[in-house]
């Protein structure tokens, strides 16, 4: 019970100071807007991000991510200072990824078996759907809601069987923002043959790292397909663990997300604190 207080107190205050990073609050105000101590306040931050509140709001200004971008630099090492540790991150993990054949995708999940769930993550309530073959589906809920991610994920598998299991999602949150990851995380993915392109290199974005919608293009061996590539990114069903926060708008600032702009600018700076160069 206290890890999930713990997450929904993390993930309320990295929302709270991602929407008031303009007015650069101090830890007293906010943990006088989270209704707790200074000290409480502190020392769960820094447990779980591994940087206290107030480098975490070093990252959160857009000159430091415009800095980072012109410079061809993959994290805010001006911004932050030396011996930051934080818990390792999602592209220290084995992901082992396989999609649907082209006659599942037909079926739009005719016959196949979803478990589903709520629970809590670092960036507030989530839903995550799995097979035995891997997980499918994780949207974050805190701007949304949660009826409209469900809405969204029933959708994109109409025909599917659906079984509600929390425990199972917590547990799969759990092993992905954990402190400690030791097991490869199996995903099933479906989508077109271009959507699969461009989210596997998106895989290869690694923590710290931003492109642009071109850059990314390029990546992908389409230069000049940015649209096409942004579509692709958008319609990415694996928020967080297929990384389509590290796409950024060619001036630096965060751009759409799907779930959520203020989640992906939270995203953003969370890793930039984390990360270690």
């Amino acid at each position: 019970m206290r890890q999930i207080q713990h997450y929904e107190l993390i993930s309320d205050t990295i929302k709270w100071m991602t929407e008031h990073q303009a007015e650069q609050p101090g830890l007293n105000q906010v943990s006088s807007a989270m209704g707790v101590s200074p000290h409480h306040l502190q020392r769960v931050f820094q447990r779980w991000a591994g940087v206290s509140p107030k480098q975490f709001l070093k990252s959160l200004t857009r000159k430091a991510a415009l800095a980072r971008l012109e410079a061809g630099c993959s994290v805010l090492d001006a911004a932050l200072e030396s011996g930051l540790s934080g818990p390792g991150r999602l592209h220290d993990l084995l992901i082992s990824t396989d999609a649907l054949t082209p006659g599942e995708i037909r079926k739009r999940g005719e016959g196949i078996q979803l478990s589903y769930g709520f629970g809590e993550s670092l960036f507030g309530k989530a839903l995550i759907a799995w097979t035995p073959r891997g997980i499918s589906f994780l949207g974050f809920c805190q701007e949304e809601g949660p009826e409209k991610i469900l809405s969204d994920l029933r959708s994109q598998w109409c025909n599917a069987g659906f079984t509600e299991d929390p425990a199972g999602a917590q547990k799969w949150l759990d092993a992905i923002f954990g402190e400690i990851h030791n097991q490869p995380i199996p995903l099933w993915l479906r989508g077109s043959s271009f959507q699969l392109k461009v989210w596997e290199a998106l895989l290869k974005i690694k923590e710290g790292t931003h492109l642009t919608y071109g850059q990314m293009a390029t990546l992908v061996g389409h230069p000049g397909a940015a649209r096409a590539v942004g579509s692709a990114i958008g319609s990415n069903p694996l928020a967080y663990i297929i990384p389509c926060h590290r796409v950024i708008r060619q001036m630096g600032e965060a751009g759409g997300y799907r779930w959520g702009e203020t989640t992906k600018k939270a995203i953003i700076g969370f890793e930039a604190v984390s990360h270690r160069a």
